[in-house]
């Protein structure tokens, strides 16, 4: 027979939502279980998403700055790449804060068990240890946080010249021509790290444009910047087909700028999103409901059609952002705790971590429309930005929607160097009911670019100091 172990709640999953759940029933008193495979807590976030990710980004970055420096009369040698140091400093950092996290559950008192889990019912799990061995966890309440996997392209293809999200960060070599599939974030942020570590990258999206669904405004600046350093750049463009050669890969692409062609790569990037991980749970066994897309239905308060089942994370849909997930499993924490609150925020921020960043929360310009909201559109350009122009990266822009009646702020985005450390505050303003006098009455540290935050409300209000608009009729 299985050992069992009985709790109040047992939480698959140990990334940000599952992690961030568990620490938090523990701090309410709560006695908690965490199950994931991976020797600590982490997730594919810290293991082979967001962190080793914006490492290589970092890399990227410092070998761009030396490159470009040169337009302002500062010259470096070409930089020499070790890749085996860069990958074992990628590994350090991840190990940094997987073991620390590793740490907190100990100092919690959280038990952490290694190994797969599966519902048998409602209450019961069927966990299979990495050793083989067989346990059953029977708990009051489980939080499911399986997370996400990337999604297939086409049918599956066995070959070591094929990558995708997990695989792409191990950076085992920098081959000579590489083909993302897909003009989201992932395929621009990773095509971004290979392009200035020395590939030939050409980009294919099958819809009109990079990052569908991001404010056009935002995106500009960014396409300018790829079309410099990316080989290639097609859009409605199709990958009809992808056929493994004795080297590398040989793919038929079809679209407007290029007909029809067939070119061979040495690698190919598939990018084309994230499937939610809601096979294989058990889910039968249980009353929870999923639906057409594999997502775990759930209400307000992540709770499922299960009474005993909550989900989080992008296993519940929604953004499938770390911090939206974190923030989820601290509401339901609190939820079995006792306390009645809900998961309604008025503004998820979002970041690309391409160079330019782009960041933005809240509504943007075309949802407003959609929705027939009465808007207001301000923008502020960066090169009446003091500290952009010390930076020599003047090319961004911060923009604001305000409600046209209330002047209440209802959507921010700003694309620039440092934007995604910028738009906490527009997140905040549109969490507190801010309007664009709050902004412009608040005083910010001179030359920053948080100053474009302010600048652009009292753009608004024809009171910014360094552009001139003339005042609304609202101001």
């Amino acid at each position: 027979m299985p050992d069992i172990i009985n709790t109040q709640v047992a939480v698959i999953g140990a990334g940000p939502g599952g992690y961030g759940c568990a620490f938090m029933c523990a701090d309410l008193g709560i006695e908690t279980v965490l199950i994931d495979v991976e020797k600590n807590p982490g997730g594919t976030c810290l293991y082979r998403g967001c962190i080793p990710t914006k490492t290589l980004l970092h890399i990227s970055h410092v070998i761009s700055n030396a490159l470009e420096a040169k337009k302002f009369g500062v010259f470096f040698q070409k930089p020499k790449l070790d890749i085996d140091e860069i990958r074992k400093n990628v590994q350090s950092v991840v190990e940094h804060l997987t073991g620390g996290l590793g740490q907190l559950t100990k100092l919690r008192n959280i038990q952490y068990i290694q190994g797969r889990a599966s519902f048998l019912d409602s209450n019961t799990l069927e966990v299979f240890l990495l050793d083989g061995r067989e346990l059953r966890i029977k708990s009051q309440y489980t939080i499911i946080s399986a997370g996400s996997r990337p999604a297939l392209f086409g049918q599956p293809i066995d070959s070591p010249d094929i990558m995708n999200s997990n695989t792409a960060v191990n950076i085992e070599e920098i081959p000579e021509k590489l083909l993302v599939i897909g003009g989201g974030y992932i395929g621009l942020e990773l095509g971004t790290v290979y392009t200035t570590l020395g590939s030939e990258v050409t980009l294919v999206e099958l819809t009109d444009g990079l990052l569908p669904g991001v404010d056009r405004d935002l995106v500009r600046p960014l396409e300018k910047h790829l079309e410099k350093i990316l080989h290639q750049i097609y859009t409605k463009t199709m990958v009809k087909q992808l056929k493994p050669q004795k080297k590398g890969i040989s793919v038929e692409l079809e679209g407007p700028e290029i007909k029809k062609s067939q070119q061979i790569f040495d690698k190919v990037l598939v990018s084309v999103g994230r499937k939610p991980n809601s096979s294989g749970l058990g889910l039968k066994n249980t009353h929870v409901s999923i639906d057409e897309k594999g997502f775990i239905r759930v209400d307000d308060q992540r709770r499922t059609s299960d009474p005993y089942i909550f989900a989080i994370g992008d296993i519940a849909g929604g953004p499938m952002l770390a911090h939206k997930a974190t923030h989820e499993g601290r509401i339901v924490a609190e939820i079995i705790s006792g306390k009645n609150v809900a998961f309604e925020p008025q503004a998820i921020p979002a970041v690309v971590f391409t160079d330019p960043e782009i960041a933005w929360c809240g509504l943007t310009e075309e949802q407003a429309r959609e929705k027939n909201i009465p808007i207001q559109v301000t923008k502020f350009p960066w090169s009446a930005s003091g500290r952009a122009m010390t930076t020599f990266r003047n090319e961004g822009l911060t923009k604001i929607i305000t409600h046209a009646e209330t002047q209440q702020i209802l959507g921010f985005g700003i694309v620039g160097a440092g934007a995604g450390e910028l738009i906490g505050e527009a997140t905040l303003a549109i969490e507190m009911g801010a309007t664009p006098e709050d902004l412009d009455l608040t005083i910010h540290p001179h030359p920053t670019l948080s100053e474009t935050i302010m600048e652009t409300a009292g753009a608004l209000l024809g009171r910014s100091t360094h552009i001139y608009r003339k005042p609304s009729s609202k101001g």
